[in-house]
């Protein structure tokens, strides 16, 4: 009897979080699903149809902006990842008491702003008359002030710094549970830096960059902020591409066949990261 209590108890407990997650996640991509395998056959008629994931096949603005957005998404991942592998280890391992309080507050403070604040931030520092190309023009690299926006390159700047403290958090709390012991032996042994990098800190760390990458990969891939305001017109995100289907042509059944496309990169892509890593979803969260 008290078994069975308890097993209410805990179904009771745990209604208004599954109650939620449904309404949240678990319907509107069900809708979502059942509207990308739609095509309009009249103005209230519809018909069961893989037409939308066709168009995406016969039209190369789709998949060509997709490619694009998945090759600059992963640059984007493995250039966060090189970033703070070492800033992680000097906060986790080197750094003790305020100065560690210190970096994690000047790390975590950009972030307290929204990411359109920070996003228009980068704007008047890059444009013609902003401070960077005032101070190139300044110190004579350049002949005139450079309009730095609306580039690949900006684009890659906003992605990697609005991901920054996604990939950071997961590597500090991975390498903290990191005895130091084992370096120091390592060391003591003969081992390089290198060797100890590969052998030891990388192992060790796997479930936190698995964590870094799986959220960074996905926070870069669907967004849509970032890519527009710094890429301009000409940014050829997909987000874009789904947003246009969506709100500027009212095709909700093509804006959902594209956003499934993208949902199923992010999932192959997590699924991936698990099988490269060799660890599985539940202890890679744990260290996210």
């Amino acid at each position: 009897m008290k078994t069975n209590n308890s097993s209410i108890l805990l179904w009771i407990l745990l209604a208004p979080a599954v109650i939620w997650l449904s309404m949240l996640i678990i319907f509107p991509h069900l809708e979502m699903l059942f509207l990308s395998l739609q095509t309009r056959a009249g103005p209230q008629e519809y018909h069961f149809s893989l037409k939308q994931y066709q168009t995406f096949i016969d039209e190369p603005l789709y998949w060509h902006t997709f490619l694009r957005t998945a090759l600059m998404s992963l640059s984007a991942t493995v250039i966060t990842l090189i970033l703070t592998f070492p800033v992680a280890w000097y906060i986790a391992k080197i750094a003790a008491g305020r100065s560690k309080l210190f970096l994690m507050t000047v790390v975590v403070l950009p972030f307290w702003v929204s990411e359109m604040v920070r996003t228009l931030g980068w704007m008047i520092l890059l444009r013609s008359n902003g401070v960077i190309p005032q101070l190139l023009y300044w110190l004579g690299l350049t002949d005139h002030p450079v309009d730095l926006l609306y580039s690949d390159g900006t684009v890659m700047l906003g992605l990697v710094y609005s991901s920054l403290l996604f990939m950071l958090i997961p590597l500090v709390n991975a390498l903290e549970t990191l005895d130091s012991s084992l370096v120091e032996a390592a060391y003591d042994l003969g081992g390089s830096r290198l060797n100890i990098l590969r052998q030891i800190l990388i192992p060790h760390a796997a479930p936190g960059i698995a964590a870094g990458c799986i959220m960074v990969f996905m926070l870069t891939l669907g967004n849509y902020l970032t890519p527009v305001l710094l890429g301009g017109k000409n940014s050829m995100w997909f987000t874009e591409q789904i947003y246009t289907q969506f709100i500027t042509r009212f095709n909700w059944e093509q804006g959902a066949a594209l956003a499934f496309i993208l949902l199923g990169l992010s999932s192959c892509f997590v699924w991936l990261e698990l099988k490269l890593s060799g660890q599985s979803f539940d202890e890679v969260m744990r260290r996210s």
